[in-house]
């Protein structure tokens, strides 16, 4: 039995009925209020968008082995290594085919990818990462070697066609379409009647050596720029 203070009355609490009751109440009054609803279906939204954000898959394509480093055709190998400088992946794993790093930058979940069934078998790998880690195509970054670009230059672009490199008609017919972010790392055409399989498979020497590391460079900024700004932006700053 309470006894009652000289001076004090006696607080009676809510039922916990009662409780929910006001707090229904209250909800609905918060609600029919512009502001508060204008600023809910605010939160709501970042909600939203905070759950739909994907992981970017970053595929640089090249060979492995010790005797393919640093080639022409590796332009993607190298490309994603400063990446991982860049984006401080220290630790690799062997999984699905390839050897991937995970890192993020500005929030976003990036994978970094380079795929060890060697550069006309890249789309199995990819595929398996992509599947692995819930990527869409509109989130895989593929960067690769070309020979129509200058050396020291880069460009990018979505979609497309292979135009003879067996890397990417690889991932094209893996994945069953050519829409996904393309990241080309200028090397030139061979000089003279060079045959294009030595040219590719060679180290750049001398100032060809540091136009290559330069596009390296380019590339890997490229990439970041673009999961931050999109395609036409970057397009615009790279091209």
């Amino acid at each position: 039995r309470l006894r009652q203070a000289p001076g004090l009355a006696l607080q009676r609490f809510p039922s916990r009925r009662e409780g929910r009751s006001a707090a229904l109440q209250h909800n609905s009054r918060h609600l029919s209020d512009p502001r508060c609803f204008q600023r809910h279906q605010c939160d709501k939204k970042i909600r939203e968008k905070v759950e739909e954000k994907k992981t970017f898959l970053i595929a640089g394509l090249g060979n492995p082995g010790a005797e393919y480093e640093h080639t022409r055709h590796n332009a993607g190998f190298d490309t994603v290594d400063a990446l991982a400088d860049e984006l401080g992946c220290r630790y690799w794993k062997t999984e699905g085919g390839a050897l991937t790093a995970k890192g993020k930058w500005h929030g976003e979940e990036v994978v970094l990818a380079k795929p060890q069934s060697y550069m006309n078998t890249s789309g199995g790998p990819v595929k398996t990462l992509m599947k692995t880690y819930g990527v869409t195509p509109d989130h895989l970054i593929v960067i690769h070697d070309e020979l129509d670009i200058d050396p020291g230059t880069i460009r990018v672009k979505f979609g497309g066609g292979h135009a003879g490199h067996n890397g990417l008609r690889s991932i094209g017919d893996k994945l069953g379409t050519r829409d996904w972010y393309r990241v080309r790392i200028g090397i030139g055409r061979p000089p003279g009647r060079k045959p294009v399989v030595d040219w590719v498979l060679s180290q750049p020497r001398k100032d060809d050596a540091e136009a290559f590391q330069h596009a390296v460079a380019l590339g890997a900024e490229a990439v970041l720029f673009l999961m931050g700004n999109g395609l036409e932006k970057t397009q615009q700053k790279y091209n």
